[in-house]
């Protein structure tokens, strides 16, 4: 049954019309929207980094054979940037414009253990926080067309990095943040503190294609766009274990298509973010226009996931034609965020998806994190969320979960249309919600209340 608490306010909806012709007009802006993007071109020269003094044997440093590649690729108008068949040892990888970084079959870029190859610190986000750090494994500043493709395999020899996981280091930088401190002084890297890098990080960039490649063993976030417009990742599988490995981050970005992969991982499998706490709402960039079809997920704490790092906004959010199957899947659809971050998460669009096998369906919270204390002033908005024509096979706790902030501050305006719920070892439980309306939803652990 669909278990109601007594001490919130739950206002359910019977209305159909409305959401479904609102929900269908919104699906008529997606080719308007993919028509927006732009395809990378490069011109047809080619630079192996054999050629510049990498060796495959997997320990032969090869940072500068990489580094001198992509500056003559650059200088001479772009093009491929060829990794042949072996296993090459390196630290951070710079991309520069016009330059695709292209890993041939049976190729492995293993990265460095060594922490002095990823210095100097670089200007980056450390879970939505702006701060100068080690570089991210695979880094791009300010570049325009820009890619990493091929059938190779990245190799960010993560479990290295896993054990600087740490609690304070990561409050130190909200609370430095918070202070006031510019973020040119926010230095937590070389020495000054553990912050793991992210292994693929284009940041501030235009133009931006991931496809074909298998990414593995990540030391934190995988693959993390920040402030970049016009990005595709495409037929990637990225497959990783260890805290915060998160499949695929867009960060305060717009137009980004996520299409075609597959995740497995430590965190959640797509997370879509916008700035943390005071310092995402400062700078205000919302993530917005981004489009998921066709992905696999598997392992994770959450498939399709927002937040929850919501400061700047998350909006126009499109998702369709998803499979879902793990015991390790924690949640399926996933909205998170809490009265620290700010901001919010609106026009989520989520359409024939199937799920196997998950714990629970569908979740969505105002109290990530909080367990209920009030920990922070700028309380999120949660409203327009469609989720429709969806099938959830096997979920071992519940099938929807529903928890806005208080009577005051509730999630609002969440469609659940035609969607079939075949069996939950648990009810689904709403609370603090309002006009939630589930037409044509039907299944385990769901009764509709009478209105």
């Amino acid at each position: 049954m669909l278990f109601i608490a007594l001490s919130t306010i739950v206002v359910f909806s019977t209305a159909r019309g409305d959401q479904a012709s609102d929900a269908s007009q919104a699906w008529t802006r997606l080719p308007g929207i993919l028509a927006g993007f732009t395809e990378t071109k490069f011109p047809h020269h080619d630079f192996s980094i054999t050629k510049y003094g990498a060796i495959a044997d997997g320990k032969t440093d090869c940072t500068e054979a990489f580094r001198n590649a992509i500056e003559a690729c650059n200088t001479a108008g772009g093009g491929r940037v060829i990794v042949p068949a072996g296993t090459y040892l390196t630290g951070a990888i710079h991309l520069k414009s016009n330059v695709n970084l292209h890993l041939e079959k049976d190729a492995i870029v293993r990265f460095s253990t060594n922490t002095e190859s990823y210095l100097p610190v670089v200007f980056a986000r450390y879970e939505g926080t702006e701060v100068m750090n080690y570089s991210p494994l695979i880094y791009a500043f300010e570049q325009t067309n820009i890619a990493i493709t091929g059938d190779g395999t990245l190799d960010g020899q993560g479990k290295f990095w896993h054990a600087w996981r740490s609690s304070n280091d990561p409050a130190k930088l909200v609370a430095t943040a918070a202070s006031g401190v510019p973020r040119e002084q926010r230095n937590f890297g070389d020495g000054h503190h553990r912050l793991r890098p992210n292994f693929v990080v284009p940041f501030r960039c235009q133009n931006v294609l991931i496809e074909g490649i298998r990414i593995e063993d990540s030391p934190m976030w995988v693959l993390n766009p920040v402030y970049c417009t016009n990005v595709i990742i495409r037929n990637v599988t990225v497959d990783t274990t260890g805290p915060n490995t998160d499949g695929c981050d867009p960060d305060s970005c717009s137009n980004v298509l996520i299409k075609d992969d597959s995740f497995s991982d430590g965190d959640d499998c797509i997370a879509i973010k916008s700035g943390r706490d005071r310092d995402g709402q400062k700078i205000n960039i919302p993530c917005q226009n981004i489009i998921i079809q066709n992905c696999e997920f598997k392992a994770g704490h959450g498939g399709v996931g927002i937040g929850s790092e919501t400061s700047g906004g998350i909006q126009n959010v499109f998702a369709e034609n998803c499979h879902f199957d793990s015991p390790d899947l924690a949640m399926a659809i996933r909205l998170k965020t809490n009265p620290a971050r700010g901001g919010y998460i609106k026009d989520v669009y989520v359409r024939d998806c199937t799920v196997k096998l998950a714990q629970i369906g569908i979740s969505m919270t105002l109290k990530y994190g909080s367990s209920g204390a009030i920990d922070g002033d700028a309380i999120p908005v949660i409203r327009n969320i469609d989720i429709r024509n969806c099938t959830f096979g096997e979920l071992t706790s519940r099938p929807i979960f529903i928890q806005g902030w208080s009577a005051s501050s509730p999630i609002t305006d969440v469609t659940i249309a035609n969607c079939d719920f075949k069996k939950a070892a648990g009810d689904s439980l709403v609370t603090n919600a309002v006009r939630i309306a589930m037409p044509d939803t039907r299944g385990s652990g769901l009764k509709q209340p009478t209105l």
